[in-house]
């Protein structure tokens, strides 16, 4: 059977191979009628692109931008490895990673920096993004100029974007909420709450889905009202150690963003860590060794190198117009307590 090609489709469709080419990689400038009729084409000729084949046709490069968090944050720190390592080893692929440092808090340097990029620098971009209007409204002109934009880590679904990778951070909260539930007796106690901020997605979504257990399932247990620190392991570890005075009869204690290293100091210089379940996120070194000190309990995790390598297929196919493979992108939530913990290399 003769393959269908993209001439196929133009004649088919009564257009240029270039109005095609805009139409399957999602470029601006082409009238909705005349892409109904290419997607029309498209679907009755069973067109298939060859991705490989166009991009040496085109000798294409993609240039991926990446956007992530600097600061002391150990998850993001592997992020930033992760997608470093990958610039190194795609560089000869017809590829090359840039990785931009942002602050996650300050929303309008998260703008400004999305606000200066076009198609004339970067072919997909890849973005830690907080929840501010001034984010979205950049993720959304970055669209318009025809740069596919995912988010990672933290969604932003109310923006244009095209995808999100990572985990679904409310079933992440839900799960946080029922080990508390589980671990902790059946008698009344308080579980203490710190978040970098609320108003990250995926943290507020967290909380929400920890609330959703609790108050349901677990209502002998009361949550107390979220300190937030920044992700900051100084203000964290004086967050927790402020908390530990308040309350002396503290059961339980979930950090719903990064700065563990504080919080695990903190607790460990109290002497109350054996009596007091403490839930937390991301599994590196010092989560990896609070774990088997005893001063965590579990480590909810997500692979930052899975994320890499998804959002860098995710963006190539953006680019080529080329489908999506749900199930492959889909990141897992891993459950880590000190009996299934990886072996140390």
């Amino acid at each position: 059977m003769k393959r269908v090609t993209i001439h196929d489709v133009a004649e088919t469709a009564g257009v240029s191979l270039a109005t095609v080419d805009r139409v399957l990689n999602g470029r601006p400038g082409v009238r909705k009628a005349t892409i109904e009729k290419v997607r029309l084409a498209v679907d009755n000729l069973n067109y298939k692109p060859d991705v490989f084949a166009a991009g040496l046709a085109k000798k294409r490069v993609y240039r991926l931008h990446f956007l992530i968090p600097n600061g002391p944050n150990a998850f993001m720190e592997d992020l930033t490895r992760e997608a470093a390592s990958h610039a190194e080893t795609m560089s000869g692929d017809r590829m090359t990673i840039h990785v931009e440092p942002i602050d996650a808090f300050d929303g309008h340097r998260v703008a400004g920096t999305l606000a200066i990029l076009d198609g004339s620098v970067c072919d997909g971009v890849a973005v830690v993004a907080p929840a501010f209007p001034e984010v979205r409204a950049s993720i959304d002109r970055l669209q318009d100029r025809g740069v596919p934009v995912v988010t990672l880590v933290s969604d932003h679904p109310s923006s244009a974007r095209q995808h999100f990778v990572g985990i679904d951070n409310l079933a992440a909260g839900r799960t946080a909420g029922r080990l508390l539930g589980r671990f902790l007796p059946e008698k009344a106690g308080k579980i203490g709450l710190i978040a970098g901020s609320l108003g990250l997605r995926d943290h507020a979504e967290r909380y929400e889905g920890c609330r959703q257990v609790i108050e349901t399932e677990f209502p002998h247990l009361e949550l107390l009202k979220v300190r937030e620190g920044r992700d900051d392991n100084a203000k964290n570890a004086d967050l927790v150690t402020k908390l530990l005075k308040d309350v002396p009869d503290l059961a339980g204690l979930y950090n719903i963003g990064a700065g563990n290293r504080g919080a695990i100091a903190a607790l460990s210089a109290s002497r109350r860590a054996e009596k007091i379940v403490f839930i937390g996120h991301e599994l590196t070194p010092y989560t990896s060794d609070a774990l088997r000190n005893n001063v965590m309990d579990a480590v909810i995790a997500q692979d930052p190198g899975h994320e890499i390598r998804s959002a860098i297929r995710v963006l190539k196919a953006l680019c080529d117009g080329a489908p999506i493979i749900d199930g492959q992108e889909r990141i897992g939530i891993d459950v880590f307590l000190k009996d299934n913990l990886p072996s140390q290399s």
